[in-house]
């Protein structure tokens, strides 16, 4: 079976609180990758620029980014998360809140550099 891998700006206050907030209930179930450490490779097909965009999330198949990934780590985070990730789950509202997650994945990055 493949790894299951979070991969998340440590270097953003708010994604680093969520990730430390949520470490226990994910791991070891997931690996958590903070894509801002020096060391940090990008996965085989993807750029640091494109993993800094938007949170990913590998399911030992296939790469979900953005709303999606963090629907599939609150689901596995259980108790409330796995609410709110039902909630944000449907028709609809899964539209409306994608939205608001680009739009504020995109203001994140306002005057931020992604370079390695």
């Amino acid at each position: 079976m493949a790894t299951k891998r979070l991969y998340y700006d440590g270097s953003c206050g708010m994604c680093r609180r969520e990730i430390e907030h949520l470490r226990g209930r994910l791991e070891p179930e997931l690996e958590l990758v903070d894509i801002s450490a020096p060391a940090f490779e990008p996965p085989a097909g993807y750029t640091f620029a494109a993993m800094m965009e938007r949170i990913h999330l590998h399911d030992g198949e296939r790469m979900q980014v953005g709303l999606p990934a963090s629907l599939v780590y609150w689901r596995m985070a259980g108790g409330g998360f796995r609410l709110l990730a039902g909630l944000l789950s449907l028709p609809g509202v899964f539209a409306l809140a994608n939205r608001a997650y680009n739009r504020w994945a995109a203001w994140r990055l306002r005057g931020r550099s992604c370079s390695a």
